[in-house]
């Protein structure tokens, strides 16, 4: 009865394709027989060292467009560890230093197929590389060629120069299609995404609108339900509902128009004399202490920016307990208004989620249940739309709200 055991190494070794193993990082752990004798090397000349010091290429020709197979099959190898996935190389020359004879190089010609081996948890463990040496083939492509007349030379040189031509443009042409096969991909990964955050926001917002019109609606059936109501009362009720449905109604158009529409035409505007005249239009329940730099002039749209300005403070005046600051400086190449309240702060995890449309922390529902979570968002759709960043910074206490843009030259 055979024994069922098998020598793997012994197999390994035996097999007649010229076989290498190397780690992802190009480090030479096997090499069997056929590959062996085939580049005229030992396995104490391969195993640990980087395939690439072993085989370096030929440094006399670095330029030649013949002797690219380093950097190709280099290329190779790396997708391999990156997709977990076989790579076929087209024809490739491939020079090799001749055994025992340290600076002289062989011209080589080489078929290779790039192999990953997989661990348990999907990762690239090894890479198997087989080749096969086609160089006798072309060179008897050449002999053949001397031996004839000069015509039929002429076309089997021509025929030997073509066919390695054509290889080259074989897997150039294979590169620019992996390329746009990857970009591609990442494309439609884009796509759901943006399509996925769409179909959230569509369904956040109709939640956000559907609160004040039932709060409409059970108002009007108390009213016919009851006609001794106090309808002074009543309609003051429903005028807030509706002031609320017209807030968030106006947050959602003016998000539409940021999202398909090009910015607003540019003016020059003075942060500083747009801070003052915003405050002196506002009513606010909180101090508010300024700190302003004269002439700082930004080029963006007057009516954009006080609706971010507007936000900012919005927010602020929600949170904080006593004072508000505001702050106008030149920090070029950048104009810097600052929004400063002494409320709770925001957590450092908190504060790009603060920007997302619709998203609104524990404390803001407290202060403020009929937030829309659009404010913030909006104001930072408006500071890229100028080439600007808006971002909540560390600040000891409270929250500090940042706003950079261009200085206008």
């Amino acid at each position: 009865m055979m024994d069922s055991r098998v020598d793997c190494r012994a197999v390994f070794k035996a097999i007649v394709s010229p076989l290498l193993v190397m780690t992802p990082h190009f480090v030479v752990v096997a090499a069997n027989d056929s590959f062996l004798k085939l580049v005229g090397r030992s396995q104490a000349d391969l195993l640990g060292r980087d395939f690439f010091a072993v085989f370096p290429g030929n440094p006399n020709a670095p330029n030649d467009p013949d002797v690219q197979g380093v950097m190709r099959l280099h290329a190779s190898l790396v997708r391999v560890v990156a997709t977990g996935q076989r790579d076929t190389m087209a024809l490739q020359r491939y020079d090799i230093e001749a055994s025992g004879i340290p600076g002289v190089f062989e011209e080589r010609y080489w078929s290779t197929i790039n192999m990953p081996v997989l661990d348990p948890d999907g990762e690239v463990e090894l890479i198997v590389l087989r080749t096969e040496d086609v160089t006798e083939f072309l060179q008897q492509l050449r002999l053949s060629g001397e031996r004839d007349v000069t015509r039929a030379r002429s076309e089997l040189e021509a025929m030997r120069t073509d066919l390695y031509a054509r290889a080259c443009e074989l897997q150039e042409l294979n590169e620019e299609l992996k390329q746009a096969h990857r970009q591609q991909r990442q494309t439609t990964s884009m796509l759901r995404e943006a399509i996925e955050r769409q179909r959230r926001f569509v369904f956040d917002a109709s939640h956000d609108l559907r609160n004040p019109i039932t709060g409409l609606l059970a108002e009007l059936e108390v009213a016919i339900a009851e006609p001794d109501s106090d309808l002074h009362q009543l309609l003051r009720k429903l005028l807030l509902d509706a002031e609320r449905l017209n807030d968030i109604v106006n947050d959602l158009l003016e998000l539409a128009r940021l999202d398909a529409a090009p910015p607003a035409p540019t003016e020059p505007v003075d942060l500083t004399q747009l801070v003052i005249d915003e405050l002196k239009r506002r009513t606010l329940t909180v101090a508010v202490v300024t700190r302003l730099e004269r002439q700082v002039v930004v080029n963006a749209s007057r009516i954009r920016l006080a609706r971010l300005l507007g936000n900012l403070v919005n927010n602020a005046e929600r949170h904080t307990s006593t004072v508000i600051e505001i702050s106008v400086t030149g920090d070029p190449p950048d104009a810097v208004l600052e929004v400063i309240d002494d409320g709770p702060g925001i957590a450092p995890a908190d504060r790009e989620r603060i920007f997302e449309r619709l998203f609104r922390l524990d404390d803001a529902c407290r202060r403020d249940p009929g937030g829309s979570g659009l404010g913030l968002p909006i104001a930072r759709e408006i500071a890229h739309a100028y080439g600007g960043r808006l971002y909540a910074a560390d600040h000891p206490t409270g929250a500090r709200f940042v706003l950079r843009l261009p200085l206008a030259a």
